[in-house]
């Protein structure tokens, strides 16, 4: 689809019923395929466009001296980008994706009427796995940091007694002299 953009505003005619719209100085930069609409305001008028947009501006005459005239430009943006990246109306659902809704809610229909309801469970349910999964070994790292102050205590131990061992048996053995 044609992105467009839409200006619009309100202009008094001057004593020749008539008004120049000034727009934004970017605006045919920006812009191609103008579209014009004009509405009386108070009274009625067969007001037209005068002069086509040019240097960023327009012309409407046709009225009377005075009249509000609401006036409407649109135009099919023309840079680079939107060049590049037009938005696709309608797209064509997948069989999968037939009969669901972007954003049930919205709607009034229930969240798993949504388009990504089943994947966005499953991705709950796979994150629920992975912190049960974490919380097993933050659990097995606990006992195994347990398990070593264990056997750290155990080896202070034997150390301690291979010391009154060894402490033992130099005793005994300088007795024996």
């Amino acid at each position: 689809m044609l992105e467009k953009n839409v200006y619009d505003g309100v202009v008094v005619l001057d004593a020749n019923g008539e008004a120049v719209v000034e727009l934004p100085e970017w605006f045919e930069a920006l812009n191609r395929d103008f579209r014009y609409q004009l509405t009386c305001i108070g009274g009625f008028a067969q007001v037209y466009i005068a002069e086509e947009i040019s240097g960023n501006r327009f012309k409407i005459a046709g009225g009377t001296p005075g009249m509000k005239v609401s006036w409407m430009v649109t135009g099919i943006r023309k840079d680079a980008y939107a060049e590049a990246h037009r938005i696709e109306v309608e797209v064509e659902k997948s069989g999968k994706e037939r009969g669901k809704y972007l954003h049930p809610e919205e709607l009034g229909m229930p969240e798993s009427a949504g388009i990504d309801y089943e994947e966005v469970q499953k991705m709950i349910e796979e994150q629920r796995r992975m912190e049960d999964e974490q919380k097993r070994l933050e659990e097995e790292q606990k006992r195994m940091e347990a398990e070593r102050m264990r056997i750290e205590e155990e080896q202070k131990r034997l150390e301690e007694e291979q010391k009154r061992i060894e402490a033992e048996h130099k005793r005994i053995e300088e007795g024996d002299k």
